[in-house]
C-alpha cells in the first residue's frame, strides 16, 4: 500500500510591514512613511515606486498608528435623532460632502430616544470610533431641558437648535425666510394667512409658527388658529381637509414642502383651486417642488453652506482650541413659483 503523502498546510499570509515597502521600493522606511502620510518633499518618481510597491504587496498603513502620531484621527462624528425628515437628510448629507472636501470621513450615530443615557451612550460609541470632533443633529428641545446635557470635554457643534449660549449653533434663518413668506401671502392681498405648522417639540417649527404670528400680528391681523402636523405629506393630507372646508382659507404657510404636497392633494380632491382658490407656500424648496402641480412657491434653505459652516467651524474649534459660543444663521430666500396668486374678488 502507498504511503500516503500528508497535506499541505496552507501558509499563513503574513501582513506587509513598512520596512518590506521600504525594500522592494528600494528607499528608506522613512521615505515611505512620508508617502503613506501624505507629506510633501518626495519626488514623483519615487513616490510612484513607493506605490507600487504598497499595491503588489498588500500593504495597508497602520491608521491608528498615523493618527497618534498627528495627534488627530481625521474623523467627525455626527450624531442625529431623526433621518425621516428632509431638513436632516440634506445637512447630514452636506456636512458630508464638506468634509470629504477638508480630507475627513464622517461617522454617523443615529440615536433613536433622546433621552440623557442615549446621549451619553451615543458620545462613549463615538469615543470608542475614534473621532475629532462631534456635529448633533439636534432639531428638538433638549438642549434647554435639564434631561440633557452634552459632554463639555468634546470639540462640539449644534445643528438647529436655541442653544446658542452653551454651544456653537449653526442654523438657517428660520424666522427670516418664514417672515418673508407670510409677508409675500398678505403682499398678493390675502386677508389673512393659515400655517400648518411641525411637530411642536421641533425648534424649527417653532421659529416658523412665531414669525408667522408675529407678522401677522403687525399687520393687525388675528392669527387663525395653527393646524400642525408632524412634517409627512400624510398629515399635510389630514390637515388639507380641515383647511378645505373652509371657505376662508385663501393662503396657507405650511412649515415645510412635505407636508405642502399633501395639502396640495387634499385640496384638489375638494375642489379648491391653487392658486385660484387657496395659495399655498412651503419651506425647504426641495428638488421635487418645481415638480408639484402647480409647482411649490417655498423658502430656500441652503443647506450646502449650513454644511460647510457646520464642518468649517468644528475644524476651527479642533485647531485652535475655539471656545467661541453663538448662533450662525444661514440665509433664506422665497422662491415664487405657481402655487400663490392673488385672492379672487368677491
Amino acid at each position: 500500500m502507498a504511503e500516503r503523502t500528508p497535506a499541505k498546510t496552507p501558509r499563513r499570509r503574513t501582513t506587509a510591514s513598512m520596512a518590506d515597502v521600504a525594500r522592494l521600493a528600494g528607499v528608506s522606511s522613512q521615505t515611505v512613511s512620508r508617502v503613506s502620510n501624505g507629506y510633501a518633499g518626495v519626488n514623483e518618481e519615487t513616490r510612484q515606486q513607493v506605490l507600487t510597491a504598497m499595491k503588489e504587496l498588500g500593504y495597508r498603513p497602520n491608521s491608528a498608528a498615523r493618527a497618534l502620531k498627528r495627534g488627530e484621527f481625521r474623523t467627525i462624528g455626527v450624531i442625529t435623532f431623526s433621518l425621516s425628515s428632509t431638513g436632516n437628510v440634506r445637512t447630514l448629507e452636506a456636512i458630508a460632502n464638506s468634509a470629504a472636501a477638508e480630507g475627513y470621513a464622517v461617522t454617523l450615530l443615529p440615536v433613536a430616544v433622546p433621552t440623557q443615557a442615549e446621549v451619553r451612550g451615543a458620545f462613549s460609541r463615538l469615543e470608542e470610533l475614534a473621532v475629532d470632533a462631534v456635529i448633533v443633529i439636534m432639531e428638538v428641545h433638549l438642549l434647554d431641558a435639564a434631561t440633557i446635557m452634552l459632554p463639555p470635554y468634546v470639540q462640539l457643534l449644534v445643528v438647529d437648535s436655541d442653544a446658542g449660549e452653551h454651544y456653537t449653533v449653526v442654523d438657517t434663518d428660520q424666522a427670516g425666510g418664514s417672515r418673508t413668506a407670510v409677508q409675500h401671502l398678505l403682499g398678493l392681498g390675502h386677508e389673512t394667512v393659515w400655517h400648518l405648522g411641525g411637530p411642536e417639540d421641533s425648534f424649527a417649527a417653532q421659529r416658523r409658527a412665531d414669525a408667522w404670528r408675529a407678522v401677522l400680528t403687525e399687520a393687525g391681523r388675528t392669527p387663525p388658529p395653527l393646524i400642525r402636523g408632524d412634517w409627512s405629506a400624510e398629515s399635510g393630507y389630514r390637515a388639507g381637509l380641515e383647511l378645505a372646508a373652509r371657505e376662508d382659507c385663501t393662503a396657507v404657510f405650511v412649515a415645510n414642502d412635505q407636508m405642502a404636497l399633501g395639502l396640495l392633494r387634499a385640496l384638489h380632491e375638494r375642489g379648491r383651486r391653487v392658486p385660484e382658490d387657496v395659495s399655498v407656500t412651503g419651506f425647504d424648496d426641495i428638488p421635487e417642488a418645481s415638480s408639484f402641480m402647480p409647482p411649490l412657491t417655498t423658502v430656500h434653505q441652503d443647506f450646502a453652506e449650513v454644511g460647510r459652516l457646520c464642518v468649517q467651524a468644528v475644524l476651527r474649534k479642533m485647531r485652535q482650541h475655539d471656545t467661541e459660543r453663538g448662533t450662525t444663521l444661514v440665509p433664506t430666500r422665497l422662491v415664487v413659483r405657481e402655487s400663490t396668486a392673488p385672492p379672487r374678488s368677491g
